[in-house]
């Protein structure tokens, strides 16, 4: 008899290679399972990758197929998602599409592939120095992947720092001596402005005009370019980051495109003078570089896992480089970001976070040595008294991040229902309207991270811009400030979710700044109006007492703090930026008061928000539910099942074109519905289609889920399987029979019908599993998916928390009947001036009526009829 170690000496046959990839596991199966096995996995793989992909479509018109996935709704209701490329590139390159990782899968799979990988290389070379080399290679790659990445993290950042000064100040003016220059490098040295920097005119309104022309061309180019090459890249994404740190697959998201459209766009759209930020937005273009690098290495490209940990620690580099805060992009990532953050990858994120920023402190953008343009340091300290206007500033914080949560998102429901076919137009629109309105106050003309930076500053040193510390110029100030912070809050809400690059960070942090500006210097005017009085006895005589920069940066926390609902990581990115230790407290009370302002209101952010709005299936762990229901409530009974003997071919493939489920239960017969174990759908497709490659398989062929020794098989019928001397047996006159036991998980994640449903979305958040089994003594039950228990959420949200939509959808569409109208007669105004000259050679006004009828395009039409 012959080793089973040995290989066949014949080719085996198509069925018996099939049985080799679905029999056993088992160490002593043979080298040629294990090489055929390997195959099988990895062919499995590929097809799993691809697997989310639905719909492709390569057009010659790239804002067609464009304008096709923006239109893209991605519900709760199927896990079936359309995503059109936008692009024949971005076809031919990795596709697009979402699904859901089962961690508990990538887990076992994780460890099969390590105890092949063990097995494959053996125990007998472990003195060769080659494998000794490589085995310190292979422990230490992950160091080398994050540095690599932290490296180039840091660059991008510092490019971007460079070319959004660039363009932020070449709408006010330009360099004689170096076109490419800004303000503060082309006057570096001077205090207040110098003769080689220029502005466009001596006269004002040919600077205003200027300024509004370079204010739309940049929005313009942002959108443009985002729609037709990285629709991914718009907005902040955030919210999509942490959906796909707790499993969901959005192809394309995290890609080479969206990587390189980000980078250009984002210095675009601050330029431009939208309400936006990038800090948002470098959270998304650091997980991106981490997400293309990770690609050229095999460990990370096929591991969902170490992906994972290598996405959480970009996401900590991205908010390091944009703050200038390591330990705060660390403790962000911890806190708002990953579901899944263990020591592990607390330690990799801190790396990540420490070389990016120490290549952005290298490239020195600013050439000041300073991380961020609003890094300040304050040498005075605080007073007990000031405690109630802090209190005054978290209150606002709070109420400031629920008013412009609540409304944004009204807004984003607007834009979605009315506007996503004119993208490039709103946004286009949104930035010369900022422009037009924002020249005219000093606060609002300029960028936002210089404005904090002005307003962060304490007054001596010779830190006065126009004024702001005059005595004399108080109120104005006062005034100024005040209408900078409800006018910036407005276009906060418009602005954040147009089609460009867009974050919220920093423009909620200007909001902040201004208000807590505005509070300081009445503070300081209440102290000198009444200097001895009880209420200021801790102040010392003759000193300054009062420093209003310190209530612009304790606004700032507050803002911030407010529109994301994060805590800790807020007082210590506020802290690396001053460095000052003593305001360590006042933060902490600022920001714990906000935290409690917005926690009356609901505990999630906007991030959170946007996740809901968008419909993705996440479970935010910030939420404690209780239904007081069991699992069974929720459960799906209209089971499909597969018995695990005696099912054809050609009924597998019934099940498989009429049913869109990823899985299977595989039960002892449908009678009973003793379970067995469970199936995905990949394997049990690629099992089929595999064996039809290769050989013609009858339709009548037998499906068999159990290995040969756990089943009886009919004497007419031969199951092909591995004999003894490791050749394949010989089919007889009987129905051919394929045996799929190698793809079935026998044992499937299950829990109890009265199991509460608040411990089952638990194990959803911790575990991370795709479906769960539900079974009674062995007998299922029903199937449970993260979707089913957000369904059931959102119901008992509604009926708990009713809202009537009829009056918000009829404002909206008063609004949408006002721009309509607005649209409609500017047209006409068009239309009339160019067929003016034809009345006047005609003289007919009926002939002018006959022209403007021709001449209406499809959308005038469409607005008639909504009139």
């Amino acid at each position: 008899m012959a080793s089973p170690h040995q290989r066949p000496l014949h080719r085996p046959s198509v069925s018996s290679r099939l049985s080799i990839a679905i029999s056993t596991r088992s160490a002593e199966a043979g080298e040629a399972r294990h090489e055929d096995g390997e195959q099988i996995d990895e062919e499995i793989e590929e097809i799993r990758r691809y697997e989310v992909t639905l719909l492709r479509l390569v057009s010659p018109k790239p804002r067609c197929c464009a304008n096709l996935l923006m239109r893209v709704n991605l519900g709760l209701y199927d896990d079936r998602y359309v995503c059109l490329p936008p692009t024949r590139r971005m076809v031919e390159g990795e596709p697009h599409g979402v699904g859901w990782i089962d961690w508990v899968q990538d887990a076992a799979r994780a460890q099969l592939q390590r105890r092949t990988q063990k097995r494959k290389e053996g125990y007998y070379i472990r003195t060769n120095w080659r494998r000794k080399l490589w085995l310190s290679y292979d422990a230490g790659q992950a160091w080398i992947v994050i540095s690599l990445i932290g490296a180039c993290i840091g660059l991008n950042a510092s490019f971007l720092n460079i070319a959004t000064e660039w363009l932020s100040d070449i709408k006010l003016g330009h360099c004689t001596t170096a076109f490419y220059l800004n303000e503060n490098f082309c006057c570096w040295g001077a205090e207040d402005g110098c003769p080689e920097w220029k502005t466009w005119s001596k006269v004002w309104p040919v600077n205003y005009l200027l300024y509004i022309l370079f204010s739309i061309l940049f929005a313009y180019t942002s959108a443009i370019l985002v729609k037709s090459f990285a629709p991914y890249a718009a907005g902040s994404g955030i919210s999509e980051i942490k959906c796909i740190l707790a499993g969901f697959v959005m192809k394309g998201f995290l890609g080479g495109w969206t990587l390189l459209i980000k980078s250009i766009g984002l210095p675009l759209a601050i330029a431009s003078g939208l309400s936006v930020g990038k800090e948002g937005p470098s959270v998304h273009y650091a997980v991106c570089t981490g997400n293309v690098i990770s690609r050229f290495f095999e460990k990370y490209r096929k591991n969902a896992a170490k992906t994972r940990e290598i996405l959480s620690a970009c996401a900590a580099a991205g908010v390091a480089v944009a703050f200038g805060s390591p330990i705060g992009g660390v403790l962000f990532s911890l806190e708002e970001m990953s579901s899944d953050f263990p020591l592990k990858t607390m330690w990799r994120s801190y790396f990540c976070a420490l070389v990016a920023t120490a290549v952005l402190a290298a490239m020195n953008p600013f050439r000041t040595g300073q991380l961020v343009m609003f890094q300040v340091t304050y040498d005075r300290d605080w007073h007990f008294f000031e405690i109630v206007f802090f209190i005054i500033i978290g209150i606002f914080g709070g109420l400031y991040g629920e008013f412009v949560i609540k409304w944004n998102l009204r807004a984003q429901s607007f834009r979605k229902k009315y506007l996503k076919q004119w993208a490039i137009a709103e946004a286009t629109f949104l930035a010369g309207i900022t422009a037009v309105i924002c020249y005219s106050n000093m606060f609002l003309r300029i960028d936002m991270t210089e404005s904090m930076e002005i307003l962060f500053h304490e007054c001596e040193g010779g830190h006065d811009y126009n004024g702001l510390c005059e005595s004399g110029r108080r109120w104005h100030m006062v005034m100024s400030l005040t209408i900078a912070t409800v006018i910036r809050a407005f276009l906060v809400i418009i602005s954040y979710g147009c089609k460009v690059p867009a974050g919220i960070f920093v423009p909620s942090m200007a909001i902040g700044a201004s208000f807590g500006r505005t509070v300081g210097i009445l503070v300081q005017a209440l102290h000198e109006a009444a200097p001895n009085s009880k209420f200021f006895a801790g102040c010392e005589p003759d000193m300054p007492c009062i420093t209003p920069g310190t209530y612009a940066f304790l606004g700032a926390a507050a803002a911030l703090s407010g529109i994301m609902h994060i805590t800790v990581s807020v007082v210590v990115i506020m802290f690396e930026l001053t460095g000052a230790l003593t305001y360590i407290l006042p933060t902490m009370i600022v920001v714990g008061v906000t935290k409690a302002v917005s926690d009356s209101f609901g505990k999630a952010g906007i991030a959170d928000r946007m996740i809901w709005f968008n419909g993705f299936p996440f479970l935010d762990n910030k939420e404690d539910h209780s239904f007081g229901v069991p699992v069974s409530h929720v459960m799906n009974q209209e089971l499909i099942v597969l018995p695990s003997t005696g099912m054809t071919i050609r009924e597998a493939e019934t099940i498989l074109e009429s049913t869109e489920f990823q899985g299977f239960p595989i039960v002892q017969d449908r009678n009973s519905k003793l379970l067995i174990g469970y199936i995905n759908r990949t394997e049990l497709k690629y099992g089929i289609d595999r064996a039809k490659r290769e050989r013609a398989i009858p339709p009548t062929s037998r499906c068999y889920f159990l290995s040969v020794d756990q089943t009886q098989t009919p004497a007419s019928s031969v199951v092909v399987t591995v004999s003894s001397s490791g050749g394949a047996g010989q089919l007889s006159s009987g129905s051919l029979s394929l045996d799929f036991a190698r793809f079935v998980d026998p044992t499937p994640l299950t829990v109890h019908p009265r199991l509460p449903l608040e411990t089952v979305m638990e194990i959803f958040k911790k575990v991370g599993p795709r479906v769960m089994l539900v079974e009674h003594r062995g007998k299922l039950s029903g199937v449970v998916t993260r979707k089913d228990v957000l369904k059931f959420q959102f119901k008992v949200e509604n009926r708990e928390n009713p809202r009537d939509d009829s009056a918000e959808v009829e404002r909206e569409e008063k609004l949408w009947g006002i721009i309509v109208g607005l649209s409609l007669w500017l047209r006409r105004k068009v239309l009339r001036q160019e067929a003016l000259p034809a009345r006047e050679r005609i003289g007919d006004s009926d002939t002018q009526d006959e022209v403007l009828d021709v001449e209406a395009s499809p959308m005038d039409l469409e607005l008639n009829e909504r009139r």
